[in-house]
């Protein structure tokens, strides 16, 4: 069996050539055990932050009766979390270009699960929006490092579909939240504050991860620490000889790492992928959680039993695991922008004959559909975001877009319920079907190409 290194000289250049990281990385023909182990590990902190994000959709019309919210209310308590998420983007972010991925990431998922835990206890209704409001940072803060460290430490012919897979253990959440929601909230007065107890399990994953996350070989050759990223690649080198049985190709010459300073986000050739990026981040969280957050109450509203609702959402939230494996066979194959157009024009479809129709039936389809084909696109425009920006700005980068999508979500909770208020349950799905359609638009017509390109090269 052959090495996959070499000489002392490829470890110099190695060291002194970030660049010369990323080719070999790019180079390595299948997913080794490390991969893997990642995968199932970084998972599982996207179940819990999906878990998380859905608790307030799934409890609010208990909150409703046992605190006697307004719709207002509840628009604002989800509003704050959007908040949260949209400081947590943008410092999370910062953080990780300056200090590395690895302790952003377990930072943030210990700060938001104690959060999680405390608005369980929260005894009012101010203090319950208060904990929401920086568990909704730590959420964003977590999740914009996930999506960086999948496209730095994946081949780039295999990180949309690891994306697409580690979305879809994560957003298991979503059912996960959806059943116990149902089983544990109409036990009795009280019952849903176990539902933010079992959001704050994301702890145990702090501890297995303090052992098994390493720091990205493209933050470590960048900051000076090129001999930590040597010993990491040559293990992730000698883990693929070993499952292929076969010496790896040379690394492809690819595009030195460019420098970066945060004035560099406002060239006119960042400017235009921050701006695409973050409308169509603004039309997926209009268009995503103005469903998936206001469902429960709308069909409360509409006339059906709080169980009945939370039967449908249920139905409906077993979509998303298949929704995010539906982006796995294409994303690394499609122009991603072109597979987000097609996905949207669907989804849009499925969500106003939601709002259209009146048999049980049809409606729960429709938002099948619809939830599914939302879900893929999450998982293509999850890769897509942080291909777009080079190594030292792709925390922050895509940490703005980030930010401007939570932005919306605050916007967006205020939205449905103007609109349900002044025209109706119709005219709520009217407008996620714009908004979703709205994002296919601009990123087919403005975005870039990305399948299958070295990131570097993106970058330039």
């Amino acid at each position: 069996m052959t090495t996959p290194s070499s000489p002392h000289s490829e470890k110099q250049d190695s060291i002194a050539s970030p660049d010369t990281f990323a080719a070999r990385i790019d180079r390595l023909p299948v997913a080794t055990r490390t991969h893997r182990r990642l995968a199932w590990l970084l998972g599982f902190f996207f179940l819990f932050d999906t878990f998380d994000l859905n608790t307030l959709a799934y409890t609010a019309p208990a909150l409703r009766s046992e605190w006697g919210l307004s719709l207002g209310q509840i628009s604002t308590a989800t509003s704050v979390a959007f908040a949260g998420m949209f400081a947590g983007a943008l410092v999370g972010g910062r953080l990780s270009d300056r200090y590395g991925r690895r302790p952003v990431l377990l930072g943030a998922a210990l700060f938001y699960s104690v959060f999680s835990l405390l608005t369980a206890a929260a005894p009012n209704f101010g203090l319950l929006v208060a904990f929401r409001l920086l568990t909704g940072f730590g959420l964003q803060a977590m999740t914009g490092v996930l999506l960086v460290f999948v496209s730095e430490m994946f081949p780039r012919h295999l990180r949309g579909r690891y994306q697409a897979m580690l979305l879809a253990i994560g957003i298991s959440g979503v059912p996960i939240a959806a059943f116990v929601s149902r089983l544990i909230v109409p036990s009795g007065a009280g019952a849903w504050r176990w539902v933010f107890v079992i959001g704050a399990v994301g702890l145990v994953g702090v501890v297995f991860a303090a052992k098994l996350v390493p720091e990205t070989t493209r933050w470590l050759s960048l900051h000076g620490k090129g001999e930590r990223a040597l010993v990491l690649v040559g293990r992730l080198e000698a883990e693929a000889v070993e499952a292929t049985g076969k010496e790896l190709p040379p690394p492809a010459p690819q595009a030195p790492v460019p420098a970066g300073k945060v004035r560099d986000l406002f060239t006119t050739r960042n400017l235009k992928r921050t701006i695409v990026a973050s409308v169509t981040m603004v039309m997926l969280i209009l268009s995503l959680y103005g469903f998936n957050a206001w469902v429960p109450t709308l069909l409360v509203e509409r006339g059906y039993t709080q169980q009945q609702a939370l039967t449908i959402v249920t139905i409906l939230a077993v979509a998303s695991v298949p929704g995010a494996l539906l982006a796995y066979p294409f994303v690394d194959r499609v122009e991603r922008k072109t597979l987000i157009f097609v996905l949207a024009v669907v989804a849009a479809a499925g969500v106003l004959c939601f709002g259209l129709v009146e048999q049980n039936v049809v409606m729960v389809v429709a938002g099948f559909v619809f939830s599914m084909c939302q879900q893929a696109i999450v998982a293509v425009l999850y890769t897509y975001l942080p291909e777009i920006y080079p190594t030292p700005l792709r925390g922050v980068g895509s940490g703005i877009a980030n930010g401007f999508g939570r932005i919306a979500g605050i916007v967006g909770a205020f939205i449905v319920s103007g609109v349900f208020s002044a025209f109706g349950f119709t005219a709520v799905f009217g407008y996620l079907a714009a908004a979703t359609l709205l994002l296919g638009i601009v990123i087919v017509a403005a975005g870039e190409r990305t399948t299958n390109r070295p990131l570097d090269e993106i970058a330039r």
